[in-house]
């Protein structure tokens, strides 16, 4: 299964190219990027996901989005939102991800959300970038948003998926740099590697062989 960024941000939403992202993930150990409204490609010996970013828009909206990307290869990935849109799009066939719960409020993903994300196989993001860029306030929230997470995910098993959201190849981290912010919340070196291949998972639910980071 492919170690994978499960968001990147190419130009002109960012300010490096793709074939520059693809470079620093390849030098940072991974085999995969999901980049924003970019078509797939292989590049520099990456393989370069298309990612289908959704915000703001209604849960009829979302479906409809979904509905007209499956067969495409894209990652459909949704901005959380209150709990009853995020039920409503965990158990939506054609979405992928859920993300921002390090913004959400606490009951904005409870244990319905998490039983209907594992039915479902929906993963839920753990965007590294506010922990990386973020202070004081707004990085201890995400610290405890993510340990929450962390005890629905035991029980209940749904799939992760962890992002950088880098506009830059600055922000991106190698994947040794990510355990380590990963252990600030509970996650051991065996969960990061089984979030690090959760797009893998989502997307192709048939894999089930996790590459080992040495």
């Amino acid at each position: 299964m492919k170690i994978t960024d499960a968001c990147v941000y190419p130009y002109p939403l960012g300010d490096s190219s793709v074939r520059r992202f693809a470079l620093e993930a390849r030098s940072y150990g991974y085999d995969s990027i999901v980049a924003a409204d970019t078509p797939a490609a292989e590049v520099c010996g990456i393989t370069v996901i298309p990612g289908i970013f959704l915000d703001g828009i209604p849960a009829k909206d979302v479906q409809s989005r979904a509905k007209k990307s499956r067969g495409t290869g894209a990652v459909v990935a949704v901005q959380m939102g209150d709990n009853g849109f995020n039920r409503a799009i965990a158990g939506t066939t054609g979405v992928h991800i859920l993300r921002g719960i390090h913004a959400a409020d606490k009951r904005s993903f409870d244990h319905v959300a998490a039983k209907i994300a594992a039915d479902n196989n929906t993963a839920l993001d753990i965007d590294l970038s506010v922990l990386i860029f973020g202070r004081g306030r707004l990085r201890q929230k995400a610290i405890h948003r993510y340990f929450d997470l962390m005890i629905l995910y035991r029980r209940f098993e749904f799939p992760l998926t962890i992002s950088s959201s880098a506009r830059s190849v600055l922000g991106m981290r190698a994947v040794r740099e990510v355990t380590g912010l990963c252990s600030l919340f509970g996650m051991d070196e065996t969960d990061v590697q089984a979030a690090l291949a959760g797009v893998g998972r989502v997307t192709d639910p048939g894999e089930s062989i996790v590459k080992v980071i040495s």
